[in-house]
């Protein structure tokens, strides 16, 4: 194997999937091992049931692998790219056990990564001319953040911070803890400057009265959360351009067009995901 599967580092790829074997008990499957002769060998084809964004076929492969090495998975389609209902997006060759034993984590791993991509191309897509990007968050599930921002990546999206460590945020609850301590927005930003040199700061705002103090901390981005459009196109015309500004809050596609139209940088969605649904795809078995 490569040093990266489908667009992943390899390792992070086997621990996941050889936990959600584990997970699965995929070793001890009472139905496989029973009725399945290990000596059968067959092909199956993965098929997409509805149409999407295809991401995770690298996962998917590592899961048949893993499970035996003389599976061999090959690909008709690529991440990233938009497939239809009907399409066979690749196929699976090896023992028959082996196929049916991997084949629900195989899906799972494929079907939520494609789920995450799709929901993200049609954001991208209804802000397409504006300017904006689409940019994900932390909201993901819980040890599978990196599969999932691979896939907002394939969707056309832009990963934000991937973690705390990667950039400072000030929020509302540390301005209030500020506050309490009588220091200002400059000085939290100054500590963390200090603290981590060369790391970007965003600082949250939700009223236009903050901005000003938000400005003064010189920040490289500020992020709006859940303002009207109105208070957005005020926005984008006090800063002007002096900090990168993010929209965020309840973004859906009905009104992510109309917020990328206000003039700000970027746009988070939590949605794609915390709340993107898994994109339909089935293995059928062949002989």
């Amino acid at each position: 194997m490569s040093d990266v599967i489908g667009g992943l580092p390899e390792e992070l790829v086997l621990r996941a999937v050889r936990a959600a074997l584990e997970e699965d008990r995929a070793f001890d499957d009472v139905t496989t091992l029973a009725t399945v002769e290990p000596g059968l060998a067959g092909r199956a084809t993965l098929l997409a049931k509805s149409d999407g964004v295809l991401t995770g076929l690298g996962v998917a492969a590592a899961a048949f692998r893993i499970v035996d090495a003389g599976c061999r998975l090959t690909p008709l389609a690529s991440d990233g790219e938009r497939v239809s209902r009907g399409q066979r997006l690749a196929t699976v060759e090896g023992p028959v056990r082996a196929i049916l034993q991997a084949e629900r984590v195989a899906l799972n791993f494929l079907q939520r990564m494609s789920g995450t991509a799709t929901l993200t191309r049609l954001f991208v897509d209804a802000v397409a001319g504006t300017g904006a990007v689409i940019l994900d968050t932390r909201k993901t599930t819980p040890g599978l953040r990196d599969f999932e921002k691979y896939a907002v990546r394939c969707g056309g999206g832009t990963n934000h911070r991937r973690d705390l460590a990667a950039m400072a945020m000030i929020k509302d609850n540390h301005r209030e803890a500020l506050a309490r301590e009588g220091r200002t927005l400059a000085d939290g930003a100054a500590a963390i400057r200090a603290a981590r040199p060369g790391v970007a700061v965003e600082i949250e705002v939700d009223r236009l009265e903050q901005l000003e103090a938000a400005l003064a901390a010189n920040p490289e981005w500020i992020l709006l959360d859940n303002m009207p459009l109105e208070a957005m196109r005020e926005a984008v015309r006090v800063v002007a351009g002096r900090a990168k500004l993010e929209a965020s809050g309840g973004v859906t596609l009905e009104t992510v067009r109309a917020i990328a139209e206000t003039g700000v940088d970027a746009i988070s969605v939590g949605a794609l995901t915390h709340s993107a649904r898994a994109l339909d795809i089935s293995l059928e078995l062949e002989f």
